[in-house]
């Protein structure tokens, strides 16, 4: 029988496929340095359903696209570690970089109208990436183009493979930008906002088509997103994000149940419910902080009901409070347990 190794454990977890470790990104502004992301941390196992939650201007996607590579040195500035599959992304060389994109890691991002080539066919855009990345022939990346608009399940692919962006609505156009995604097989899709713009029930047939693509692939998947509801439908744990941090984190039905920070405590009192029970929605008062103006202390402090004078002065680090479950609050045990 082979000896165990002294680092081998009988319950060893494996390692994450995607590793965010202090990951700050900033920017050159006419004003001085404004931080967008402030030190953020998590990661993402093989299969897994991760959403991040957050109000606009709370740093979900500029953490995203650094994460992919797409934020411009000068004026941005990104530092920390990005370990994929053990190797650092913000270390690698450029051209590395790029293979990674689309054949490793995909991103969706919001409004597919813009997002799309007004020019070009939906179907050239398509097989565009994988002609680029499989170096095969026009007709056989046209080919992968049609197969990939049928598992999208965009109707008549064969004869719709010719059409502008504007001859599709937007549930459509963001079906193509699935397909486009989806190309190269990524290990991981990142879908930013993949509902936005579209009706109720064109945003429930996108999440389906996506909880099914996942279940066939075996890909991870990160959902960036503002609404509640979807996020407890679709992932496995979520991650609310305000003024560039991560305030709190943990599997999706804790923090729903449980929730320790009062600005998540907040978001789902503002959320509708089905049964009426919540009675008249709660708001949020104030607007968040603008990036480069923070208050001192915790920077949720002057919109919450329950800051103490030690938040006003002192910064909470993100720690566990419960299995699982973390929170950036002073008061996190004690909110937990009211």
């Amino acid at each position: 029988m082979r000896a165990m190794q002294p680092y081998e454990t009988l319950d060893a977890v494996p390692a994450p496929l995607l590793d965010i470790r202090d990951l700050r990104v900033s920017f050159d502004t006419p004003h001085g340095l404004v931080k967008a992301v402030g030190g953020v941390s998590w990661s993402l196992s093989p299969g897994e359903t991760l959403g991040i939650i957050g109000e606009s201007g709370s740093g979900k996607s500029v953490g995203l696209e650094a994460i992919m590579g797409l934020i411009k040195s000068p004026p941005g500035h990104v530092s920390g570690q990005v370990l994929f599959d053990g190797r650092d992304v913000l270390t690698m060389a450029e051209r590395d970089r790029r293979q990674l994109r689309g054949e490793k890691i995909a991103m969706i991002f919001q409004d597919a109208m813009s997002a799309l080539n007004p020019s070009l066919t939906v179907g050239t855009q398509i097989a565009e990436v994988y002609r680029l990345r499989r170096k095969c022939s026009q007709a056989e990346a046209e080919r992968k183009a049609i197969e990939l608009m049928d598992r999208v399940k965009i109707p008549s692919a064969k004869t719709r493979v010719g059409c502008y962006p504007h001859e599709f609505s937007g549930g459509m156009c963001q079906r193509v930008m699935i397909a486009t995604a989806l190309a190269l097989n990524p290990q991981i899709l990142i879908a930013d906002e993949p509902t936005t713009a579209l009706d109720v029930t064109v945003q429930r047939q996108i999440m389906t088509l996506l909880a099914e693509l996942q279940r066939e692939d075996g890909m991870a998947l990160v959902l960036i997103t503002h609404d509640l509801g979807l996020v407890a439908e679709t992932v496995d744990r979520a991650m609310v994000m305000y003024a560039g941090r991560i305030v709190e984190s943990g599997p999706v039905d804790a923090l729903f149940e449980t929730p320790t920070h009062p600005y998540t405590r907040g978001l789902i009192r503002s959320m509708p419910r089905l049964d009426g029970a919540s009675g008249a929605l709660h708001a949020i008062g104030g607007t968040p902080p603008a990036a480069g103006r923070m208050p001192r202390g915790c920077a949720f402090h002057p919109r919450c009901e329950q800051r103490v004078d030690r938040c006003l002065t002192e910064r909470p680090n993100l720690r566990m409070v419960a299995k699982g479950q973390a929170a950036a609050c002073h008061l996190a045990e004690e909110t937990r347990h009211d």
